[in-house]
């Protein structure tokens, strides 16, 4: 969730239609917003710790990354400057410069919701404006299957599946047409760096895509490697390393944290801890 820093002013923006009025949207916003909000290793700060999202009501209220259920132990994402049920909220982020607005606005089809994250010139951008990139497409998803969902956060399940390919984005198009996967957020048409990480859902579980390494003739080259989450990933190393697998790189950090080793015939294993109860 971590942008480069800008040195001018800038604002983007997104939007969603979502089939209901909008106090109702309003509030699905910010009292289910534990509830829209997609688990995965790399949707929180620190995803190791995360237990889940906390939205406080009215001015002044915070919006939480959960490390305790009861928010004594909290990431304060964003300090709230304006609440408007029904209309407009907005708040100044606790993680870098960024302000953001989300306005609601009824349309035939229920309520359009707007997203703007704006950088002051000068200003830090270190996750703020990935509310834009992530909203219309979790909370249109929540939107359209909460009337028959369980009202329980969906937690990711233990295994996942990393490949890679040389074309990331034209390999997701090709995969939701084909296989009838829910194509991830805002792809775009063409490969670029902001695409390093292309995450589908299967049931709970993650399939990731990246972009390949190396010459893909290179008999050598890693196209598939599974993902395990676990609850010690400290003890799993250690046992990992006492029983001969090979370290390819030792304990490190993005949100989450993992270890990549290699197994007897030499595949390649990552091993994450990306919430505490994985």
């Amino acid at each position: 969730m971590t942008t480069p820093e800008t040195q001018d002013a800038r604002a983007v923006t997104s939007e969603v239609t979502v089939g209901v009025d909008q106090r109702t949207a309003f509030e699905i916003f910010t009292d289910e917003i534990d509830l829209w909000w997609v688990r995965g290793p790399i949707n929180f700060h620190d995803a190791a710790r995360a237990i889940g999202m906390r939205c406080e009501r009215g001015v002044g209220g915070r919006l939480l990354e959960l490390y305790s259920a009861d928010a004594s132990d909290a990431l304060v994402l964003g300090r709230i400057t304006t609440w408007q049920p029904g209309e407009l909220l907005a708040w100044q982020s606790g993680v870098d410069d960024v302000s953001v607005a989300v306005r609601f606005q009824a349309v035939a089809e229920g309520t359009k919701v707007t997203i703007t994250a704006t950088i002051p010139p000068g200003g830090a951008d270190r996750g703020g404006t990935a509310w834009v990139r992530v909203v219309p497409s979790w909370l249109g998803s929540w939107c359209e299957r909460r009337d028959t969902a369980q009202r329980v956060p969906a937690e990711t399940g233990r295994l996942g599946l990393a490949i890679y390919y040389t074309r990331p984005v034209a390999a997701a198009r090709w995969l939701a047409g084909a296989f009838g996967f829910g194509l991830p957020d805002r792809l775009g048409d063409q490969d670029s760096p902001e695409h390093s990480w292309i995450e589908f859902r299967v049931g709970n579980c993650s399939v990731m895509l990246f972009p390949r390494q190396g010459d893909p003739g290179e008999d050598t080259q890693v196209t598939h490697v599974p993902w395990v989450f676990v609850d010690d990933l400290d003890a799993h190393l250690a046992r990992a390393r006492a029983e001969g697998a090979t370290i390819l790189t030792d304990i490190h950090q993005y949100g989450y944290r993992s270890y990549e080793a290699a197994d007897l015939e030499g595949n390649h294993w990552t091993f994450a801890q990306a919430r505490p109860t994985q």
